[in-house]
């Protein structure tokens, strides 16, 4: 296996600047495919639909635009929460998706937690495991191509999605409860934050006798950036990342179960502090491949909390001219 290179350019990491999003998303996913990159993942976030900040609700038009400058690379949704949309309106998007990108689509499912998401689109957060458990029932009889019953009527969803038997769907989630779900549906299972988990959705596997999954690729800090002065770096991602940190970790406490990674941060030697965030050179990111292993995943985020453009740039053209080759040479990169 590869050492892949996770862009992590989010749609919800555009923060206050929605110019970003038609700049310069797709142009850096699609100028990072060609540079070298042969296993690239970009993960489109859809974990909020009100915040005041400009945050993208709408990823898959945001996909729509990757995926149509690039030939190769994977859109992953993580986490999609497929509870907030209307499943026959989620089962056509994701096809059409996969049927233009030619099957470079997959998706995680989550249920959110956040309460005023549940009153803005009119669902009822007591029943939001039924509601996930509808989605995924839908999805898969959707994507045969024949036609089912839906609440009471006869439906058909066509043209059908170009992965056989249908895109990958994996359940994520930070609590014990999530973990017993992907056990029970999903092709696997993705926690966040909670220390865990991963074990008790083998165990439970186990126990209903299904085979277990290869785990998700081992990954780096949530935050990767590639510079010839870390110390200069430091100070002008910290404003960017502080936000997104703070944000996240404010947000986590409507959840009331599970943990997130983001830790709250005030300084730049907080950010210094987490394992989280990595401002490094690139003979320390050589290094921080090297013990990831060979199948280890690289997270950038380099739009991260609306991080300029320009800054984001720096740092993955000295991924490629810097870091690639070493990790070709060390049998880290697939050549």
């Amino acid at each position: 296996a590869a050492e892949q290179c996770d862009t992590g350019i989010a749609a919800g990491e555009l923060g206050a600047c929605p110019s970003v999003c038609d700049q310069t998303d797709a142009c850096q996913v699609s100028q990072l495919e060609g540079s070298g990159c042969q296993s690239v993942c970009a993960r489109y976030s859809i974990t909020t639909f009100t915040a005041d900040d400009g945050y993208c609700p709408s990823p898959m038009i945001m996909a729509s635009a990757i995926l149509a400058r690039t030939k190769r690379l994977r859109v992953h949704f993580s986490a999609l929460l497929a509870v907030l949309h209307d499943p026959i309106r989620l089962a056509e998007d994701l096809a059409i998706l996969d049927v233009m990108s030619r099957g470079r689509v997959e998706a995680t499912l989550g249920i959110g937690y956040r309460p005023h998401e549940y009153l803005m689109f009119g669902i009822d957060k007591k029943r939001r495991v039924q509601v996930l458990e509808e989605v995924f029932d839908v999805l898969e009889r959707a994507w045969t191509g024949e036609p089912f019953e839906y609440r009471g009527q006869t439906v058909v969803v066509r043209p059908t999605p170009v992965q056989r038997p249908r895109p990958p769907l994996y359940i994520g989630g930070s609590s014990p409860a999530s973990a017993l779900r992907a056990a029970k549906r999903g092709d696997n299972y993705f926690p966040a934050g909670t220390p865990g988990l991963r074990d008790l959705y083998e165990e439970e596997l186990r126990r209903l006798g299904k085979p277990i999954p290869p785990r998700p690729s081992k990954r780096g800090p949530l935050f990767l950036h590639v510079s010839d002065d870390p110390e200069r770096d430091w100070r002008i991602v910290f404003p960017h990342v502080a936000y997104t940190s703070n944000a996240n970790s404010t947000w986590s406490l409507e959840r009331g179960v599970g943990a997130t990674p983001y830790p709250p941060v005030e300084s730049v030697d907080d950010l210094k502090a987490s394992p989280m965030f990595a401002v490094v050179t690139p003979d320390e990111c050589v290094e921080l491949a090297r013990g990831l292993g060979a199948d280890g995943e690289l997270v950038f985020q380099p739009l991260m909390g609306a991080m300029p453009p320009d800054v984001g740039w720096r740092s993955l053209h000295l991924f490629e001219s810097a870091v690639i080759p070493k990790l070709v040479a060390a049998g880290l990169h697939g050549a």
